[in-house]
């Protein structure tokens, strides 16, 4: 199964383009709603929240208050470090077990909907990757008209992301937002035919004998960096081999 990072910025048109994965009939993994499963109330992650900021972040049916929440970690890197570092190996045990599920239905390519694909480490368990581009510009000029920003909320907004153009060297294929709809969607219809191709017939054979899937992996790339993610987490061990050591190149559509 070929592992597809997608990943932008803030108002870059990632959703757009999820939703045009999806009408490929492509299975598409959003970790934003992942990220909303794992701080559900009684869960490990929620309380280890609420222990350190406090019960602030509360809501009184002992939901978590993204509000709140957002308001201490929003203009703090050390508060947001210690968030993530509570939240993402939540995250990334549900991401293995819903790509394991995948996995065992037989996919061809699974999308993994991810805006912090490449500042979390993730995209290092991905086989290919798309990134969504604009300039900052019109993502400044669509936020402001998205969502009422002021101009400098706007701003403040964007800079608390990377930078998007310093996502392209991670990127296989970029796809430039800048135009109109239809303009996007061609993009889109030219990658998911790549994708596609790229995965190829012996994805067959991965899913059938998930040993031969990881001797394959282990003689294209070597043993470097492979990670034990599940039982059945051969396949996924194998995307990580593949993306950990191969070159990457953009491509932009």
């Amino acid at each position: 199964m070929l592992i597809v990072g997608l990943t932008g910025g803030i108002a870059s048109g990632k959703s757009t383009v999820s939703s045009l994965l999806k009408s490929h009939q492509i299975p598409l993994i959003d970790l934003d709603v992942l990220a909303r499963l794992v701080v559900a109330p009684n869960s490990y992650a929620l309380s280890a929240l609420s222990k350190h900021f406090g019960p602030s972040i509360l809501l009184p049916d002992g939901s978590l208050n993204r509000e709140r929440l957002g308001q201490i970690v929003f203009n703090d890197d050390k508060e947001r470090r210690v968030l993530n570092s509570i939240t993402h190996p939540a995250v990334r045990r549900l991401l293995a077990w819903e790509l394991v599920k995948a996995w065992m239905r037989g996919e061809k390519v699974c999308v993994v909907d991810a805006p912090l694909l490449i500042e979390a480490g993730l995209w290092k368990f991905c086989g290919a990757i798309i990134v969504v581009y604009c300039s900052e510009t019109l993502q400044l000029q669509r936020l402001m008209s998205r969502n009422s920003f002021s101009q400098s909320d706007a701003t403040s907004r964007i800079r608390s992301q990377a930078p998007l153009s310093s996502k392209l060297v991670y990127a296989d294929y970029v796809l430039d937002n800048s135009g109109p709809l239809p303009d996007l969607t061609a993009q889109v219809d030219r990658v998911v035919a790549k994708l596609v191709a790229k995965a190829g017939w012996s994805w067959v054979l991965d899913w059938i004998i998930p040993p031969y899937g990881l001797a394959r992996g282990v003689a294209l790339y070597g043993m470097k960096d492979v990670p034990f993610i599940s039982i059945l987490g051969l396949q996924v061990a194998l995307l990580r081999v593949a993306a950990a050591n191969r070159p990457r190149s953009r491509v932009l559509e």
